[in-house]
């Protein structure tokens, strides 16, 4: 009894009505083959044919409901499903003639046999004609609202499991888990050519990549879902390139070990979100050794200058994360210092020590007590003025803010004897055009001088990497927010192309090097590809769902002051020397003339502080032979590209 109580508490109003329909067409059935036969003089009597009736709508629902037949949503009926319902059919029917010819000995072979192909044929036809029209007409109406089409990308384990949450979720009577759904699985996109034509969850695989927009026309799509979590980051970035030129939504699914297990089983469908730029960078995320930054941190002094910035503020949050003794963070830009001060003790609350100053890295004496009070085992010098067009209008303050800074920065630690020093700097500084760039050379120059100084205990290490994504600053917010706002996107030059990172990749490169270093390291990252800003905007601009050059224009407006058409991370003198990550790699230390660097910066120091601007930039082409104009650079660039 209990038993049976379990299984009619879970046979909801859908399989109810879904029972009632296959009784009155195994009904109807019975009647129909009775009226045929009697054509023929051969109809049964009306006693047999109503314990026929009777008998086979209890059996063939015993026989459905075993099989699982009243388990799935009808819109998603498959031949799978279409077969079951032929077996419970059979067996129901066979069942319940072998019973009346039991108790009434009389075999009546014709009108069983019609019996059972028209019970058949009417319980298959009703699922059939059901799903073909009720269905469509529902979906006309509720075609924003509810399910969308779907194209699924891969046939492998991922569109497997998909494709089973995707169905219980839809077949619970639980609207939350309806809700993370919405999905009308439609056809399937496979490179495997033997999988063309197959069906995985019901589903067919129905062509390759190559064939993407022919199958969002011919299947009239509506979103994308990419469910090929391992592939490599090439293929990843060409077949998300095909997917974002549909100008549909994209959703992907992560890579599978960044999934979150529970209890040894993934829910993919709590994974799935939307298409991020970082997708199409075509650029395996780099990953670090945490264990040896845990080891490196953990129970440090921590101080980060620019604390507030896009790189500072999420030096902090890391650092939070390994245990340090105390962080220090320093910032001038008190809202940003502000922030993140409230975001730590959103977090963490008591739990971890920290404290927030207002400071200028331009101020000695400032720095020096700071030095003096909280002595600091490590420092993450981040601040620095880094917008190149505004550098190149104010060079004097480049000067002072990354200079001065960070001479001022790296030798109070030298003075106070701080276990390492790790200056972030940036692909600017190869070969610089603009002020900033240079501006960034000279920083690391003053921290590969005072390694080579050997004076004290302080180990001094450079970190430098390209653009970060979504700092303040980066295209990406402005181009977001461009379209957003309906106007159009703004690219400085068609050919422009940049190195791209996100800034926990960022972040972690410096904690890395910070960990690994001996002192006097330039560290770089392989970046991989460039990418050219035009193709990042035009994709950006499908994941709003809109065509690029169409819905929104993109404007090349000319490069600005300073800017070249291609950064690079690497000096043609330093080489690369490889490292326990197959990512990072070391640019050769070169050798400073200590007594020539000194004067020169001696002098770049003045003019800087005379606010002298031609003073400055000449100052500062003498320290920096490789400061070359952009128009010089960017030409013999274009005859590359």
């Amino acid at each position: 009894m209990v038993y049976l109580k379990e299984i009619f508490s879970q046979f909801r109003v859908r399989k109810v009505v879904l029972a009632l329909a296959d009784a009155f067409i195994i009904s109807i059935a019975a009647l129909i083959s009775n009226y045929l036969l009697s054509l023929f003089d051969m109809e049964i009597s009306a006693r047999i044919l109503t314990f026929s009736a009777s008998l086979s709508v209890i059996c063939c629902f015993a026989a459905l409901l075993s099989l699982g037949a009243y388990a799935r949503l009808w819109r998603y009926f498959h031949k799978k499903d279409y077969l079951f319902c032929i077996y419970g059919t059979t067996i129901g029917v066979t069942v319940s003639s072998l019973l009346v010819y039991a108790f009434f000995g009389t075999p009546d072979f014709a009108y069983h046999i019609l019996y059972l192909v028209i019970s058949v044929l009417g319980i298959c036809m009703f699922r059939f004609v059901f799903k073909t029209t009720f269905i469509d007409l529902v979906e006309v109406g509720t075609k924003d609202a509810a399910y969308k089409k779907t194209m699924i990308i891969g046939g492998g384990q991922a569109c497997t499991m998909l494709l089973k949450e995707i169905s219980n979720a839809q077949n619970s009577s639980c609207e939350e888990e309806k809700s993370t759904a919405l999905y009308r699985p439609v056809c399937i996109i496979d490179d495997d050519r033997s999988k063309i034509g197959t069906e995985i969850g019901g589903v067919t695989v129905v062509g390759t990549t190559s064939e993407i927009h022919k199958f969002v026309e011919q299947k009239e799509i509506e979103q994308i879902l990419f469910a090929i979590p391992s592939c490599t980051e090439d293929e990843r970035k060409r077949i998300l390139d095909i997917c974002s030129a549909t100008g549909l939504p994209v959703k992907v699914i992560p890579f599978i070990g960044s999934l979150i297990f529970d209890d040894d089983h993934v829910n993919l469908l709590d994974h799935v979100r939307d298409i991020r730029v970082e997708d199409l960078l075509g650029r395996e995320s780099v990953r670090f050794d945490n264990k040896q930054i845990s080891d490196f941190i953990s129970g440090k002094i921590c101080m980060v200058t620019g604390g507030g910035g896009s790189i500072g503020s999420e030096l902090v949050r890391q650092i939070a994360r390994y245990n340090p003794e105390q962080i220090i963070i320093i910032d001038i830009y008190e809202n940003n210092a502000y922030e993140i001060q409230q975001e730590l003790l959103m977090e963490y609350g008591d739990s971890i020590n920290f404290v927030t100053l207002i400071a200028s890295v331009r101020d000695y004496d400032r720095m020096n007590r700071i030095y003096e009070k909280y002595k600091p085992n490590i420092v993450f010098h981040a601040a620095a003025h880094k917008h190149v067009p505004l550098m190149e209008t104010s060079p004097m303050e480049a000067i002072k803010n990354n200079v001065i800074g960070t001479f001022n920065t790296a030798t109070l630690a030298q003075f106070h004897n701080v276990e390492k020093f790790v200056m972030i700097s940036t692909d600017k500084a190869v070969n610089p055009t603009n002020v900033m760039g240079a501006s960034k050379r000279c920083c690391e120059m003053i921290v590969q001088y005072l390694s080579q100084q050997h004076d004290g205990v302080t180990e001094f290490i450079t970190t430098r990497f390209g653009n970060v994504l979504g700092s303040n600053g980066s295209v990406i917010p402005l181009f977001k927010k461009q379209i957003e706002h309906g106007r159009a996107v703004t690219v400085t030059h068609p050919d422009i192309i940049r190195y791209f990172m996100t800034i926990p990749e960022a972040v972690s490169l410096v904690m890395e090097a910070a960990a690994i270093a001996s002192g006097g390291e330039i560290f770089v990252l392989d970046m991989g590809q460039p990418v050219r800003i035009t193709a990042l905007a035009e994709n950006l601009i499908r994941m709003y769902g809109k065509v690029p050059y169409k819905d929104v224009e993109i404007k090349f407006t000319g490069l600005r002051p300073g800017e070249k058409i291609k950064e690079e991370l690497l000096m043609d003198e330093e080489g690369l020397q490889k490292t326990s990550n197959k990512l990072i790699y070391i640019g050769k230390q070169i050798e400073i003339d200590a007594e020539v660097f000194e004067k020169q910066l001696y002098i770049l120091s003045n003019a800087a502080g005379e606010n002298n601007d031609q003073l400055a930039i000449e100052a500062l082409h003498s320290i920096v032979p490789t400061f070359t104009t952009p128009e010089e650079f960017n030409k013999k660039a274009l005859v590359k590209i």
